[in-house]
């Protein structure tokens, strides 16, 4: 389904808004759901074919870096997004764009980190809408 078809079943339901199903939990991560709510829309949001089946490997290296922050930032807990850490994902990015194609001190590629901090900027930016 391309983007303009997704648009429109979007708008179709728009008086359904995300549906919050608990307020943030650091233990397991902000809880709205923002998938269409009809199952038929839903199908139109490839997450898999469309996601993963496209960027396997960036996205596991995406999901270390993750790993390896939480171990930095949250030593012996669960892995979860403490968002109090760190809150300039635009700056950071940027940062960390500058040097791509090479690797920081912690051995992790400062692509993976631009990864990581677009797809932060993009969550908040959801969430917020």
């Amino acid at each position: 389904m391309d983007l303009k078809k997704l648009m429109e079943l979007q708008a179709a339901e728009s008086d359904i808004q995300s549906e919050v199903l608990d307020p943030f939990d650091p233990e397991l991560g902000p809880h709205t759901m923002v998938l269409p709510l009809d199952a038929q829309a839903r199908k139109g949001v490839p997450l898999a074919t469309g996601c993963v089946d496209y960027f396997p490997d960036a996205l596991a290296a995406v999901a270390e870096l993750s790993r390896i922050g939480n171990e930095q930032h949250n030593p012996g807990k669960p892995l979860f997004w403490d968002r109090s850490k760190s809150g300039d994902e635009a700056d950071a990015l940027m940062r960390h764009f500058l040097e791509r194609g090479t690797f920081d001190i912690d051995g992790v590629r400062h692509s993976t980190k631009v990864a990581w901090r677009a797809l932060a900027l993009l969550q908040k930016e959801l969430e917020a809408a």
